[in-house]
């Protein structure tokens, strides 16, 4: 193999599964989340992966992936609205436990990309 020709850490969709379950069943919540890994071709047709958590209190979705091709960080980003959110105080609350839930699953996905770009070597 020459130098010239990148090695880039693979996420498939298997493996992303794989890590939200790890995290579910750490958290214990999956009867409360909604959490589906979706195919996403990065370039040269490579599945980077794509995580999306469907929130029960807002009509709104959040998906999660690398920052970008061959990177361990990880973003999430929350759907865009056209209208106000009007909520009461409880679904306020329901609200920011399932953005608090989605920063941490971000998080854990995070750390588990880089763990994994260690063990194949490629970081």
């Amino acid at each position: 193999m020459t130098d010239d020709v990148p090695r880039v850490p693979v996420r498939t969709k298997t493996l992303l599964e794989g890590w939200v379950a790890e995290f579910l069943a750490q958290e214990q919540t999956q009867q409360t989340l909604s959490v589906k890994v979706a195919i996403q071709d990065g370039s040269d047709g490579l599945d980077t992966g794509l995580v999306i958590m469907h929130l029960r209190n807002a009509p709104a979705e959040i998906y999660m992936q690398p920052r970008g091709f061959d990177e361990p960080e990880w973003e999430a980003t929350l759907t865009a609205r056209t209208d106000d959110l009007t909520l009461n105080p409880q679904q306020m609350s329901g609200l920011a436990a399932e953005v608090a839930l989605a920063a941490n699953l971000c998080a854990f996905l995070q750390f588990k990309s880089i763990e994994w770009d260690r063990m194949s070597g490629m970081r």
